[in-house]
């Protein structure tokens, strides 16, 4: 039975949640699969993905076919590391704990720069917030001022209109 490791959609109307599933490729998009992976969910940023690394190097190793989405997802999670470095194990290029050690290094150097991501990202949106608050800042400085501006005349006008009451009963 050919088996694809693939996206199957979930969620609402413009706002998609996927599964990460490995199913029968003959299988509807959202039909029957044969194990849940984990799940990618593109409406947050950065995207969240969980994800069964063994789980998944395992099917790899039995001969799943990824899409390429979920090629990509699974390249950005180090399955596909995981995949290649058991490969050179077998082979005898490495030594189990020679690949562990490598793998981790290379999932917390991608901890490291996901990490960069958020917060650049918060470093935006605290710049953004700022800018917002200055401007409204500035406006309200210049109701303010604009206000005293109106009442200001409104107080010269009323001796005025007085006055000239004052000369018309006269």
């Amino acid at each position: 039975m050919p088996v694809k490791i693939r996206l199957q959609r979930h969620g609402k109307k413009g706002k998609p949640f996927y599964w990460v599933v490995a199913a029968d490729s003959r299988a509807k998009r959202d039909g029957k699969f044969l194990e849940k992976l984990g799940t990618y969910n593109p409406n947050t940023n950065p995207a969240t993905i969980t994800l069964d690394i063994d789980g998944s190097v395992q099917w790899l190793s039995n001969g799943a076919q990824p899409t390429e989405t979920a090629k990509r997802i699974l390249s950005y999670k180090g399955v596909l590391l995981k995949h290649h470095l058991q490969g050179g194990v077998r082979k005898g290029a490495l030594t189990e704990e020679q690949a562990t050690e490598k793998f981790n290094a290379w999932i917390a150097e991608k901890e490291k720069s996901v990490a960069g991501k958020v917060e650049g990202l918060d470093k935006v949106k605290a710049d953004e917030a700022a800018k917002i608050f200055e401007s409204e800042k500035a406006i309200n400085e210049k109701r303010s001022a604009d206000a005293a501006a109106a009442a200001a005349p409104v107080a010269e006008e009323a001796p005025a209109v007085e006055e000239a009451a004052a000369s018309e009963e006269e």
